[in-house]
């Protein structure tokens, strides 16, 4: 089995090419095989909400809603800071599938004791 992938997103639309770049790492480490996570903190937290992670970054760039398909067809999951997601009175009832708040603990519970390849934008 392909070792574990975590990339950690804390932009959100204000920079839609970081969070595109952010969701092709993702959804490339997903469709590889590999077990992923990506961990939404700061405004990245309001990415998980249904409806949000929409628009195209740039020329040629895939449009989002394409990227949040891809990976959780792939088997992507979310874990969304609960503080960040509180501090912006955020509605847990609209959390796109896959996505869970779940802060540090449960991200290295998650981790394990594997070897997991890390990114962070």
């Amino acid at each position: 089995m392909a070792g574990k992938a975590v990339v950690s997103l804390i932009t959100g639309l204000e920079d839609s090419e970081k969070v595109t770049v952010a969701f092709l790492t993702a959804v490339g480490a997903a469709e590889s095989g590999r077990p992923t996570l990506m961990f939404l903190t700061k405004e990245a937290t309001r990415l998980a909400i249904e409806g949000t992670a929409v628009g195209v970054a740039c020329d040629g760039c895939p449009p989002l809603t394409d990227l949040v398909k891809r990976f959780q067809a792939a088997g992507g999951r979310y874990y969304v800071c609960p503080v960040c997601f509180g501090a912006r009175k955020l509605d847990q009832g609209t959390l796109i599938a896959g996505a869970e708040l779940n802060g540090t603990v449960p991200l290295w519970d998650w981790i394990g004791d594997d070897a997991a390849t890390t990114f962070s934008y």
